[in-house]
């Protein structure tokens, strides 16, 4: 490996005065010193994902030239402050929810997720079309958001098309439609694992805020009084602020509550899709309130996440502030304009579930 890296760099040295290289961590005309310091990061970061993982973290970053204009999002008439409001008057489906995430996602849990949904040589649970997992979805009710009560496709076109009405990429239209398509886990989980369908199911482990797993939950989590029911919080070597982590070891290398967002990454993954690094970045973490919205765990981040979460927080505004109840849209009319778009981005046909 160090052999490789040192030709490698090398390589790129020769040539770094004509290069301008797009990635995460390189983004703009470098010196051949900068350059060989962010490759070293590169390598570093790749090193931790499998194969086909590995092409995400480095391809295609940089997708827009500019940031994109969130001002036209919402649709419903909604002050910002009216959307997620988590006190002692939010529902008690909501309340539940949150204390049986904290109290059941551990370190433990999730790595028992990681066997159940592994997609390595090839295993899956089911190979079906994206249509067909929309249909599964078609009912679908998040029992974790008390913003919306209508099924989860109507969401998920919401979402999709103010992205698409503000005239942003169509690879960031497509995760609008498929950035929730995690919760498609209810086929395979149970009671006992959260995973049920229905919006009063047990659905802990497929949506709601996430928070990282192995170390210190922090206060500004929705809720925060369920966090002494965590296991973890007993256990001296994962309830500091570092927990199992090292200090900036970078946010590829967080665990966080398994839940909708990490199987969906695993599974556009495994399905080699094209959408870029920003796309499943959005896919991966929009979940992680905590993180992007409140500012924790930057002691386990890199300087170079920080745009990244930049890239998450946009989405999220569309995610979040699309939200009306009563903007009903039909599946019918929208879905054939998208599907074109998952072909176009490797996820036409049977897919690996």
């Amino acid at each position: 490996m160090r052999k490789r890296t040192r030709f490698l760099i090398n390589v790129l040295l020769a040539f770094a005065p004509a290069l301008t290289v797009h990635t995460p961590l390189i983004t703009h005309a470098c010196t051949p010193a900068h350059l060989a310091v962010s490759f070293v990061a590169l390598v570093a970061l790749a090193s931790r994902h499998t194969t086909a993982e590995s092409r995400f973290v480095v391809e295609n970053y940089h997708a827009y030239d500019m940031k994109p204009d969130t001002t036209s999002v919402k649709t419903a008439d909604k002050d910002d402050e009216e959307f997620r409001v988590y006190d002692e008057e939010t529902s008690p489906r909501v309340r539940e929810h949150y204390r049986q995430m904290r109290l059941n996602h551990t370190v433990e849990f999730y790595e028992r997720m990681e066997v159940k949904y592994d997609f390595s040589k090839g295993q899956c649970r089911r190979r079906m079309t994206l249509t067909q997992a929309f249909q599964e979805l078609e009912d679908y009710v998040d029992a974790s958001d008390p913003d919306l009560d209508l099924p989860n496709l109507v969401h998920l076109l919401q979402t999709a098309e103010a992205i698409r009405k503000d005239g942003h990429p169509d690879w960031m239209q497509l995760v609008g439609l498929v950035h929730d398509i995690g919760k498609i886990m209810f086929l395979w989980g149970s009671r006992e694992e959260g995973q049920e369908s229905g919006a009063d199911g047990q659905q802990w482990s497929l949506g709601g805020d996430t928070f990282v797993v192995g170390c210190q939950i922090p206060d500004s989590v929705v809720f925060p009084q369920f966090n002494d029911l965590n296991p973890d919080m007993a256990n001296p070597k994962l309830n500091t602020s570092n927990g199992m982590y090292e200090e900036h070891c970078g946010l590829d290398a967080l665990k966080f509550a398994w839940g909708h967002d990490e199987y969906a990454y695993r599974m556009l993954a495994a399905n080699d899709t094209t959408i870029p690094q920003a796309g499943l970045d959005m896919v991966r973490y929009h979940s992680a309130y905590p993180m992007h919205d409140k500012g924790a765990y930057k002691h386990l981040l890199r300087p170079e996440d920080e745009e990244r979460l930049e890239w998450i927080t946009i989405f999220n505004k569309y995610d979040l502030y699309t939200k009306d109840q009563e903007n009903m849209l039909d599946p019918k009319d929208l879905l054939p304009y998208y599907l074109e778009l998952a072909d176009k981005y490797g996820l036409g046909g049977e897919l690996r579930w």
